[in-house]
């Protein structure tokens, strides 16, 4: 799975040796983090596939690697088997209009993306783990439920 970096400018897709072989791309992959539009949690990440790779490894059900060619956009994916996935929806990226992205960092990342982050990459694991706990100071009221009849 890959390894998801945040900082104040920037989102970097670490892939590792055999993700770079399956994709076809030979750096990580960054992002500007003001293109990103919206990040959207799927447990079913097929489902968004759209095109073809181009270049890519594609055994359906199992893999889907690289860039992924559709009428008017371009897409990078790296899907494996039916797990826990991200798809972030890009605009003015030079080279992406969406990622998807197979990971179990999918809900972390959404909250990385809410926390202000320091000007070093870091894991968005570590992120939301360090960031502070909001703290509710209103009062909560009691739930009256009606008794039944």
């Amino acid at each position: 799975m890959v390894t998801l970096l945040l900082d104040q400018t920037q989102l970097e897709i670490v892939l590792s040796p055999i993700e770079r072989a399956a994709s076809f791309h030979r750096d990580n992959l960054r992002i500007v983090r003001e293109t990103i539009t919206k990040v959207q949690l799927t447990d079913d990440a097929w489902t968004w596939l759209r095109g073809v790779p181009n270049p890519g490894t594609h055994i359906p059900g199992i893999l889907a690697a690289g860039t992924w060619k559709a009428a008017g956009s371009t897409d990078f994916v790296l899907i494996r088997r039916h797990r826990p996935s991200v798809v972030i929806d890009l605009d003015g990226d030079e080279q992406f209009r969406r990622l998807i992205l197979t990971t179990r960092h999918g809900l972390s990342l959404t909250q990385a993306l809410r926390l202000p982050v320091t000007e070093e990459p870091a894991d968005v694991e570590e992120i939301v783990a360090t960031a502070p706990t909001p703290v509710s100071k209103q009062r909560r009221r009691p739930v009256i439920r009606p008794r039944p009849a």
